[in-house]
């Protein structure tokens, strides 16, 4: 089973505050603008293998961080900028986010405090396994925990997975469906009906906000128009999970095997509901705790004990994680204090991928 990566990375100068990438999008056709400035994102081709996948995204990594670090730039795997000013996360000159922002409204501003790892996994042959695909995501949902890397925002500690509780609780608040964790579904036919139902509401939450039609129709079709965490991609075909926030590639590698190993095996034995298993399939909990555990997740990560015990059930090692998140201060830090920590974490990036130089 095929799988690639993309991952969101926050652009510093060597003072720690927050800059344009310039030239360094011009390194590769794998690099891509976010739609905020000093956000840059790094991603990978279709690899058959983990191997693959980790040996391309290092070699893609480290050029990029060499490329940076002879510009006076450096790249931080945080999740937040720990502490920003909407001045310094300009949006880049984009209509779908220009009319995102008129549709959901003020909470979308804070996506742009957020920087994730989205993971595509191959779509199996089978619909019915697609579908069996999609559930084992949606259950393993809350390991978004184990990469954890900002509980801050704004520059407060508000829990310790500062991005999931953004982009759920908050910025598609007034969307949910645009951007919350769906149920499972029975079929893949049953997941496209909802994509248009959320895309039809979606649309006429834009015509409510006198977003001309052809325009919205221009920028938007059904599978860009959620931003969920587990989605369906028609362009790869991939089934994608977009949960985990960036973090050191170590820890996104440790994470994407195991999910790649429930992935593949929804695709090959199934999922079945709590009870008897005997085809060796992905036994899944119902819904409802999915979102208890998920809840739990974001206020206190793999902290809780009950979020370790549900992540070991799926083959997850909790104990074998540690997040960046738990690294930052339980209190509010200043600006200045969010300079050095986004460069103390730009040192742990460099030298796992082998900078040249030590810096701290």
């Amino acid at each position: 089973m095929n799988a690639s990566l993309e991952v969101e990375y926050w652009v510093v100068d060597d003072d720690g505050d927050l800059v344009s990438p310039g030239p360094l999008l011009d390194r590769s056709d794998r690099i891509d603008p976010e739609f905020v400035e000093p956000m840059i994102e790094l991603k990978t081709t279709p690899c058959a293998t983990m191997d693959e996948l980790r040996t391309e995204f290092r070699a893609l990594l480290s050029d990029v961080v060499d490329a940076a670090h002879e510009r006076g730039k450096r790249l931080v795997p945080l999740s937040t900028p720990i502490h920003a000013a909407p001045a310094e996360l300009p949006y880049r000159d984009k209509r779908g986010t220009a009319l995102q922002r008129r549709i959901v409204g003020p909470t979308f501003d804070d996506a742009r405090v957020c920087a994730g790892t989205h993971l595509h996994f191959e779509r199996a042959d089978d619909a019915g396994r697609v579908a069996d695909q999609l559930n084992a995501l949606t259950a393993i949902d809350p390991a978004f925990a184990l990469v954890s890397s900002s509980s801050h925002y704004r520059g407060e500690p508000i829990v310790e997975c500062a991005r999931p509780y953004l982009y759920r609780r908050s910025c598609y608040g007034p969307c949910p469906e645009q951007g919350q964790l769906w149920p499972y579904v029975d079929s893949v036919g049953e997941w496209e009906r909802r994509l248009e139902t959320a895309y039809d509401r979606f649309r006429n939450r834009a015509l409510e906000h006198g977003v001309d039609p052809d325009v919205f129709d221009e920028e938007f079709d059904p599978y860009d128009a959620v931003w969920t965490p587990v989605r369906l991609r028609e362009e790869m075909p991939t089934v994608e999970w977009r949960s985990p926030d960036v973090a050191l590639p170590s820890q996104i590698f440790d994470l994407a095997e195991t999910v790649r190993g429930i992935v593949d095996r929804a695709a090959t034995r199934g999922v079945t509901d709590a009870g008897s298993n005997s085809s060796g399939g992905l036994t899944l909990p119902e819904f409802a705790t999915v979102e208890r555990v998920t809840d739990a997740a974001i206020d206190d990560g793999i902290g809780d004990e009950g979020v370790q015990r549900y992540l070991r059930r799926f083959g997850f090692t909790p104990t074998a994680y540690e997040p960046l998140a738990e690294r930052l201060p339980d209190s509010r830090v200043t600006k200045r204090d969010a300079k050095t920590l986004r460069l103390e974490a730009a040192g742990q990036l460099e030298r796992e991928v082998g900078l040249g130089r030590a810096r701290a």
